[in-house]
C-alpha cells in the first residue's frame, strides 16, 4: 500500500522512521503503524489532527519545544491542525498514528454531538493517560486487515470511535453565543456553482448539505443565513432564472425548458412560474 500522504507523515518518513503499514477510511481518515529509532522530527503545522498511541517502547522521547518527557507504551499525544512540535527520539518506539482531516471532526461534532464545528478547540496533549483509546487500538485496530479489501468495516467502526471519543474528551468548546457567519466563502461558492450545474436534477437537502459536510438541519440554518432565504427558495429562484435565459433565448418548447429547470411537466412549470412573475411562460416571452 502507498505511504500515506499526511503531512506528519511525510515528516516522519523524510526523517528516516520506518513505515510498517498504512491505511485510508473513506474520506479524511488514514492510520499508520510507524518504527523509529534515535531520531528527531519536527511538526510545522500540518494541516491535519494526529491521534498517537505509544505500542512498544517510547520511555526515552522528549517532547524539546514544552521540555516533556514521560512516553511509553499506551501512551496518548495529540497533535491539533496547525499546531507546531519537536520532538528527541531515544531509544526505540512502536506507534500508532491516526490522521484525522479537520473535515471529519467537524461533520462528527455537528451529527454526533449537535455542536457548531467553529466552536471546537481540539487539544494539544503529550504522553497522556487514556486506557480507553489504547484498548480501541490495541483490540480493535492493530490486529485487523488494513488492506483494500481486508477488515474494512470493523476497521472503519474502530477508527470512528476514536473519532468520537477524541471529541467528547478532548475538544473543548468555546464560548455559547451562535454564530452568524453562515457558511464559509468556499463553501458558499461551491453549494452555489453546484446548484447551477444541476438546475435540471432534483436537488435534495441531504445532498446539498453532504456537500457541505454539514448535517442537514445546521446545513438548512447556515444557508439562509448565507443566501438570505432556505434552500428550497432559493433553488426556486434560481430554476425561475434559469428560464427566464432560455425563453429569451433560441426558440424553444415549454416542455423542453420546464425539462432543462427541473420541472416535473410543462404544467407544473407554467404553474410555478406564473406564481413567480404573475405571467404565462408564454407570456412572459412575448413581454421580454
Amino acid at each position: 500500500m502507498e505511504r500515506p500522504s499526511p503531512s506528519v507523515a511525510r515528516t516522519l518518513s523524510r526523517t528516516g522512521a520506518h513505515l510498517m503499514r498504512s491505511g485510508t477510511i473513506g474520506r479524511g481518515l488514514s492510520l499508520a503503524e510507524w518504527s523509529n529509532r534515535d531520531n528527531q522530527a519536527r511538526y510545522d503545522r500540518p494541516d491535519h489532527h494526529t491521534l498517537s498511541i505509544y505500542l512498544d517502547g517510547g520511555e526515552r522521547v522528549v517532547r524539546e519545544d514544552r521540555r516533556l518527557s514521560g512516553g511509553g507504551p499506551d501512551k496518548l499525544c495529540l497533535l491539533p491542525a496547525g499546531h507546531e512540535s519537536r520532538w528527541h527520539i531515544g531509544g526505540s518506539l512502536r506507534m500508532f498514528h491516526l490522521y484525522i482531516e479537520p473535515d471529519v471532526l467537524a461533520y462528527r461534532a455537528l451529527t454526533a454531538f449537535d455542536v457548531d464545528p467553529r466552536r471546537i478547540n481540539v487539544q494539544d496533549l503529550t504522553f497522556s493517560d487514556d486506557p480507553a483509546m489504547a484498548m480501541i487500538v490495541r483490540g480493535g485496530v492493530m490486529p485487523l486487515d488494513w488492506t483494500e479489501g481486508g477488515d474494512g468495516p470493523a476497521l472503519d467502526a474502530a477508527c470512528h470511535l476514536l473519532v468520537h471519543r477524541l471529541l467528547r474528551q478532548y475538544a473543548k468548546t468555546a464560548g455559547q453565543a451562535p454564530l452568524r457567519g453562515g457558511l464559509s466563502p468556499t463553501t458558499r461558492r461551491r453549494i452555489a456553482a453546484l446548484i447551477e450545474a444541476h438546475l435540471d436534477e432534483p436537488l435534495t437537502l441531504d445532498r446539498l448539505a453532504a456537500e457541505a459536510r454539514l448535517s442537514t438541519f445546521h446545513f438548512a440554518k447556515m444557508f439562509r443565513v448565507s443566501f438570505g432565504m432556505p434552500p428550497h427558495r432559493y433553488l426556486g429562484a434560481r430554476r425561475i432564472e434559469r428560464a427566464k435565459q432560455l425563453l429569451r433565448g433560441e426558440p424553444a418548447g415549454l416542455a423542453e425548458v420546464a425539462l432543462a429547470c427541473g420541472y416535473a411537466s410543462q404544467s407544473h412549470f407554467t404553474r410555478v412560474f406564473k406564481t413567480a412573475t404573475q405571467m404565462t411562460p408564454g407570456e412572459w416571452k412575448k413581454r421580454s
